[in-house]
C-alpha cells in the first residue's frame, strides 16, 4: 500500500488538497451568512476540525465503483468527492436545482445520487444499514467497490448502528464504517454515550471486523487510514471501522452555542488543532510551497467560491406546485386484469399457497429478486406459517436467506441493496408477526420518504409482508393490526387482501412495481376454507382498485381483512331474512384508496356501515367515514357508522378475544339499525 507523508507525496496532489481544504473551509465559514441575509441554510453543522478525515473520505471514494452515504457534517468529504461550492450552495439555499432533492431536503444534506453520492436522512446512523444494503447487492454482483458510510461517534449509541457492523461483519459485506469522533453528541459528552474512551472498541470482538485508528486532524495519517481500509475490504470483502480522532472547533450546529457546556480553555484548545492550520504550516515548514504559492491557491478558491455563489444564488427556487410530484410511484398497470377480477374458474387454494406459488413464480420471471426475514429459510420450514417453504431450495441461499431477529436491518438493508440497481426487487418478511414490526419503524419512515426527498431519483422497490390480524388466539403481540397507525405516513402502498386470488394478484403487482409495499396478510385466512379461491395464471389487481363480494341496494358495507368474510356472512343472512340488501366492498387496497367505488356505492345505497378489524377509535375507518361526511354528505340517509375492536390490546384468552374484536353478532345489530334509520 502506498504511504502518503509530507515529504513524497507529489507537490501536484499536496496543491490538490490544500485548495480542497481551503475552499471548503471558506464555505463552511461563509454558510451561516446566508441565513443572517434570509437566503436560506437555516441548519448548518460546521465541519472545521473534521479536515483530514473528511478530506480523505472523499480522495478515496472511486466514482462509478462505490457508494457513498454522507452525513449532515460531511460538507468537506463530499467536495472532496468531487460535487462543487455550486452544488453544496444550492444545497443549502434550497434551490430547485440541487443535486440531492431539489430543495425537499434539510440544508447541509448534500448528495448527489447519479454518482452514488446518496440522499440520507436527518436521523444520523440510520443510513449505516443502508450502506449494509448496497454491500450485500455488490457482494451478490461480483462488484468491485466499496461502501463507505459515516457519522459521529455519538450515533454509534444508537441500535441500527450496532445492527449494521453487526450485519456486516456477520454476512462479511465490503463497508467502511467512518466514525467521525470529537468527543461530542451535540452538547452530550462522549463519557456519557460509552465506557470505553474509543468508541470503536465497543465493536473490538467482532468476527471480520477490522479497526484502524487515525488522527482525523492529521491529513496524511487520515489519507493512510482510507486507503488501507478501502484496499482490505476490497481484497478480502469484510468490513472495517475506521475511528478518526477529531476535533469540533465549532457548536454543533447554527442552533446550538457551545459556549454554555464548553469552558474557554477547551474551546482554546481545539482552535489550536485546526487541522488546516496545521497543514498549512507543514506545507511551509517543510518546503513544498511558499507563502506565495498557498496565498495563490487561497486565492483562487476564493474566487472559484465567489463564482459559484452567484450561480447558486441565481438558481430558481422550488416549485410550489411540485408538492406531489414523486410522493409514491405509479404501480404496475395490469392490461390483462385491469379491474383485478379473475377469469374463468377452477381448484381453489388456500391463501398461503397463493402467496408461496406466486412468489415462487416471480422469482422464476425475475432473476434480481430476493427474500429475507426471521425464520424464513430453514431446510423445509419456510417462516412461522410456511409462506416461503420451498423458495431457498430453488432459488438459492443467495436469493433467499435468514436474517438476524433485527426488524430494522432487515428494512434497512432493503431500502440499500434497492439502491444498488433499480432493477433489483426484494421481498422481506419484516417482522414475524405485524405486532413485531414496531422497531423497524423508523426504517419504514425513511421508505416513505425516499421518493419524495430525492426528488424522485430513488425509491426503494420493496414489499414488506406482514402477518396480521387476530381470531387466532394471539393475544398481545400476535393479533394487533397496525395499518391505521401507519397510513398516515406518505409514500407507501398499503394493501391487504381477503382471499387467496386477491393476495396473489396484488403481491404480484407489488413486485412488479416501483416503490415500497405494505403487504398485510390476514393470518386467520392463510388456511381458511373460506378464503379459498381460485387463482389464475400471472393474475394481477391493480393497486387502489375495490371489489364488491356481495351486491346490494339498501347499505354499503365498506371493509377488508378478516371482516369482509364476516360482513359477507352478515349480508346473506340479513338478505336471507329480507330485512335488507348489502353491498359489500372489499377494499383490498387501502393506499390507494378506491374513492371512485365507495362513492359509486354511497350514491346507490345513501347508508353507510365501516367495518374492519382494527380498533374504532382512530382506526382506518375513520378516515374513511371522515372523507364520505366531507364529499358525499348529500347523498347519505343517515350517519356514518362504523364497527371494529374496542379501545383495548387484544387480550390472550379467548374470552377476552371474543369481547374485543369485531363478530358477526355487532356487524349485524349495526347494519339493522343503519336499515331501519
Amino acid at each position: 500500500m502506498k504511504k502518503f507523508d509530507i515529504k513524497t507525496t507529489e507537490k501536484e496532489v499536496l496543491k490538490k488538497w490544500y485548495h480542497l481544504m481551503t475552499l471548503g473551509r471558506a464555505l463552511d465559514e461563509k454558510a451561516p451568512a446566508y441565513l443572517l441575509q434570509s437566503l436560506g441554510w437555516s441548519y448548518h453543522a460546521p465541519y472545521a476540525g473534521h479536515d483530514g478525515i473528511q478530506l480523505a473520505m472523499g480522495q478515496v471514494f472511486v466514482k462509478g465503483k462505490d457508494f457513498l452515504f454522507p452525513y449532515y457534517r460531511d460538507m468537506l468529504a463530499v467536495l472532496s468527492a468531487g460535487l462543487t461550492p455550486e452544488e453544496l450552495i444550492l444545497n443549502g439555499l434550497s434551490k430547485a436545482t440541487d443535486p440531492g432533492s431539489g430543495g425537499r431536503h434539510m440544508s447541509n444534506h448534500f448528495a448527489k445520487p447519479e454518482w452514488h453520492i446518496e440522499n440520507i436522512s436527518s436521523a444520523t446512523g440510520t443510513h449505516d444499514l443502508h450502506a449494509a444494503g448496497v454491500a450485500r447487492a455488490m457482494v451478490y454482483y461480483k462488484h468491485q467497490g466499496v461502501v463507505i458510510t459515516s457519522h459521529g461517534e455519538a450515533a454509534t449509541s444508537e441500535g441500527f448502528v450496532y445492527e449494521a457492523i453487526n450485519g456486516a461483519s456477520t454476512e462479511q459485506l465490503p463497508v467502511i464504517f467512518v466514525i467521525q469522533d470529537n468527543g461530542y453528541g451535540i452538547s452530550v459528552p462522549k463519557k456519557d454515550q460509552t465506557a470505553n474512551r474509543k468508541v470503536a472498541d465497543n465493536f473490538s470482538g467482532f468476527k471480520n471486523l477490522k479497526i484502524i485508528h487515525c488522527n482525523g486532524k492529521d491529513v496524511f495519517d487520515s489519507m493512510n487510514a482510507m486507503t488501507e481500509a478501502r484496499e482490505y475490504a476490497i481484497n478480502t470483502g469484510n468490513p472495517v471501522i475506521v475511528h478518526a480522532n477529531c476535533v469540533r472547533i465549532g457548536s454543533h450546529s447554527n442552533s446550538d452555542n457551545h459556549s454554555l457546556y464548553r469552558d474557554e480553555a477547551e474551546l482554546a484548545y481545539v482552535k489550536a488543532n485546526d487541522p488546516l492550520a496545521k497543514f498549512r504550516r507543514m506545507l511551509l515548514r517543510y518546503n513544498r510551497f511558499t507563502e506565495e504559492e498557498l496565498k495563490a491557491i487561497e486565492g483562487e478558491a476564493k474566487k472559484q467560491l465567489s463564482a459559484d455563489n452567484r450561480k447558486a444564488i441565481a438558481a430558481p427556487d422550488p416549485d410550489p406546485s411540485t408538492i406531489y410530484d414523486f410522493v409514491l410511484p405509479e404501480g404496475y398497470e395490469s392490461k390483462k386484469y385491469p379491474d383485478g377480477i379473475p377469469h374463468g374458474d377452477g381448484e381453489k387454494v388456500m391463501m398461503v399457497k397463493a402467496i408461496n406459488e406466486t412468489l415462487k413464480a416471480e422469482f422464476r420471471l425475475n432473476p434480481d429478486t430476493f427474500l429475507w426475514g426471521q425464520d424464513v429459510a430453514n431446510k423445509d420450514k419456510g417462516g412461522v406459517f410456511n409462506v416461503t417453504k420451498g423458495m431457498q431450495q430453488e432459488f438459492g441461499e443467495g436469493r433467499i436467506f435468514n436474517a438476524p431477529i433485527a426488524e430494522d436491518y432487515i428494512m434497512g438493508t432493503a431500502n440499500g441493496m434497492s439502491r444498488f440497481d433499480p432493477k433489483i426487487r426484494v421481498v422481506i418478511e419484516g417482522a414475524e408477526f405485524a405486532d413485531y414490526f414496531w422497531p423497524a419503524i423508523e426504517q419504514y419512515v425513511e421508505f416513505t420518504h425516499e421518493y419524495w426527498r430525492s426528488n424522485g431519483q430513488f425509491t426503494p422497490n420493496v414489499t414488506i409482508r406482514l402477518a396480521s390480524g387476530g381470531y387466532i388466539g394471539g393475544g398481545l403481540y400476535h393479533s394487533q393490526n397496525i395499518e391505521a397507525s401507519l397510513a398516515s405516513l406518505p409514500g407507501a402502498r398499503i394493501v391487504y387482501p381477503s382471499f387467496a386470488d386477491d393476495a396473489a394478484g396484488l403481491l404480484r403487482t407489488s413486485l412488479r412495481s416501483k416503490g415500497p409495499t405494505l403487504f398485510l396478510e390476514p393470518k386467520a385466512q392463510y388456511n381458511a376454507v373460506e378464503a379459498a379461491a381460485f387463482v389464475p395464471d400471472d393474475f394481477e389487481v391493480p393497486f387502489g382498485k375495490a371489489r364488491i363480494r356481495h351486491e346490494g341496494d339498501d347499505l354499503t358495507v365498506i371493509t377488508y381483512g378478516n371482516t369482509t368474510h364476516l360482513c359477507m356472512n352478515v349480508a346473506k343472512q340479513l338478505l336471507d331474512e329480507k330485512k335488507g340488501s348489502l353491498e359489500v366492498i372489499d377494499l383490498r387496497s387501502l393506499i390507494p384508496l378506491d374513492k371512485e367505488a365507495i362513492a359509486k356505492s354511497v350514491k346507490k345505497t345513501s347508508k353507510v356501515l365501516v367495518v374492519h378489524e382494527d380498533k374504532v377509535f382512530s382506526g382506518f375507518g375513520a378516515e374513511i367515514a371522515a372523507m364520505i361526511t366531507e364529499e358525499l354528505f348529500q347523498y347519505l340517509d343517515a350517519p356514518v357508522k362504523r364497527v371494529g375492536s374496542t379501545f383495548t390490546p387484544v387480550g390472550f384468552n379467548p374470552i377476552f378475544e371474543k369481547a374485543i374484536l369485531p363478530n358477526e353478532e355487532r356487524i349485524y345489530k349495526a347494519a339493522k339499525e343503519l336499515l331501519e334509520f
